[in-house]
């Protein structure tokens, strides 16, 4: 059984304006440290899969400032959407082609916009939540002990163990209000980090199952046709299409700091500041600020 990487790499990243440009949005900017997100996030993979099974999604605009950026993944590994249709129909294509290369394939999906200073506390529980998928043939999703009331995120109430550190899911909570997000957190409510694993088997009969949005027109992957797919599927999140719906999905507690670089205000936890908070980078003069 091989494990394969599906990175998400094709958001826009308009909300770092002016900042992040549609040639250059936030995951090829180096905003939590020297490196541009996404090679933090190939590299933070690189010990669990080899560069040959690390797949990249994106955008036609993105493809060769991708390959030029990370060139130990090969140049026919990014994967460039015909249209933007949300990380259902993306990582249903990632995971086919990861199947049509080896059918055991077991996938890991991440995002390529994340803060995660502990790569090695990463891996274990990336290693864990593939392990999981394997060994009990479920859809894995990788919660994040909360750090705060954050209403921009969704959140995973725990059921019963089904191994060490494996648990069901009762259900899943999408942007709550402030009010709910406190009062899940102290019921014990994990961020959905987007983090996932699965196995590919595993993953196109859920799809079958609970996903008809896509899974009428995955024989046009079969078929080759990548840009027919892509036309006639319903835009949908990963989320909604298959971890809500589904009936065979684990929660995995992910033992390490993370965290969504959405917004300014994330800069502030990705990055040390100054005496008075302020995030400094670069040759910058700050007066009363």
């Amino acid at each position: 059984m091989s494990r394969w990487a599906a990175i998400l790499a094709g958001g826009g990243g308009t909300r770092f304006w002016p900042l992040s440009t549609p040639t250059k949005p936030k995951q090829l900017l180096p905003l939590a440290g020297t490196q541009p997100l996404l090679v933090q996030a190939v590299e933070r993979v690189s010990e669990l899969v080899s560069p040959e099974r690390v797949l990249i999604i994106t955008g036609s605009a993105l493809r060769s400032t991708i390959t030029d950026l990370v060139p130990p993944v090969p140049a026919d590994n990014v994967l460039v959407e015909p249209r933007a249709a949300s990380t259902g129909p993306a990582l249903t294509w990632a995971t086919w082609v990861a199947s049509a290369r080896d059918p055991s394939a077991t996938v890991l999906s991440l995002h390529a916009d994340w803060f995660v200073p502990n790569a090695q506390a990463f891996r274990a529980s990336s290693t864990h939540a593939m392990e999981i998928a394997e060994r009990h043939d479920v859809l894995v999703t990788v919660g994040i002990e909360p750090t705060r009331p954050d209403i921009g995120y969704g959140y995973i109430e725990l059921g019963d163990e089904i191994d060490n550190d494996a648990f069901a899911v009762t259900r899943f909570v999408e942007k709550p209000d402030a009010a709910g997000a406190t009062a899940l957190i102290d019921r014990g409510a994990l961020w959905n980090s987007g983090l996932f694993a699965w196995t590919a088997t595993r993953f196109f009969t859920e799809t079958t199952a609970v996903a008809p949005e896509i899974a009428p027109h995955v024989t046009l992957l079969e078929q080759g046709d990548v840009e027919g797919f892509f036309t006639n599927v319903t835009p949908i999140a990963i989320d909604f299409s298959h971890f809500e719906r589904s009936a065979r999905v684990s929660c995995v507690p992910g033992r390490f700091a993370w965290d969504d670089i959405g917004t300014w205000n994330a800069l502030a936890r990705a990055r040390e500041g100054d005496a008075h908070g302020n995030v400094l980078v670069g040759d910058v003069l700050a007066h009363d600020a």
